[in-house]
């Protein structure tokens, strides 16, 4: 359901090229200035590539077919959503098959403590895995991006509503995400969605959505 472009006055939703390597380093350099709580974080990685390896790259091979992206006809992309059904799955998957070879690539280079390129490091080597009760009740997880020129005029909301009406479709029972409590732009938006907050972490939330009924399950 996903290759069915969606024209607006502006950008357009389509599904990602994911077998075009133009595209996707055009979506890794998006990943790059968006990694700072939204913001610009060219300035701060040292390897430009370590946040698409870490929240990009594995969706982009093992999900191709929930990774939509937002752009203007015949122009590179602006922003993009991404998005698995079974996130237990997913993390299982990439244990065995993505992030032993970034460990492997990565290991042996020096890396400034405290920097962001450490913080993306220990990702690789210690991934956080999804808490039982909330894969059990929201078993889908996002990720959504746009630079500065695609945020606004509800292209967040269509890119999102994208991906849930295919998860929908699939049957998928709910779906959660994670955003930094410093983020509070984000949050809000999550929340003007229908998002509730699931899990209060130190510095995070994980919110969620009952994708069969349109709101929140509650608080695993």
């Amino acid at each position: 359901m996903n290759d069915r472009p969606q024209p607006t006055a502006e950008f357009e939703i389509r599904a990602a090229r994911t077998d075009d390597p133009a595209e996707t380093d055009r979506l890794y350099e998006i990943c790059l200035r968006t990694a700072a709580s939204g913001k610009d974080a060219t300035d701060s990685f040292a390897d430009p590539r370590l946040p698409g390896d870490v929240f990009l790259g594995p969706y982009l091979r093992y999900a191709p077919d929930l990774a939509w992206v937002l752009a203007h006809a015949d122009r590179p992309a602006s922003g993009y959503v991404l998005g698995v059904a079974d996130t237990v799955a997913f993390e299982r998957t990439l244990e065995r098959e993505w992030w032993p070879a970034l460990r492997a690539r990565h290991g042996g280079e020096p890396v400034r403590e405290g920097s962001a390129d450490a913080f993306a490091r220990r990702w690789i080597d210690r991934p956080p895995a999804v808490r039982a009760d909330v894969a059990a009740a929201y078993p889908a997880h996002l990720h959504i991006d746009l630079l500065p020129e695609a945020q606004g005029g509800g292209n967040g909301s269509r890119l999102i509503r994208t991906l849930l009406d295919e998860l929908r479709a699939r049957g998928v029972r709910g779906v959660h995400l994670g955003v930094g409590k410093a983020n509070t732009g984000a949050i809000g938006f999550y929340r003007h969605l229908g998002f509730e907050e699931l899990v209060d972490e130190p510095g995070a939330l994980v919110l969620g959505m009952d994708l069969q009924e349109g709101r929140s399950l509650g608080r695993p």
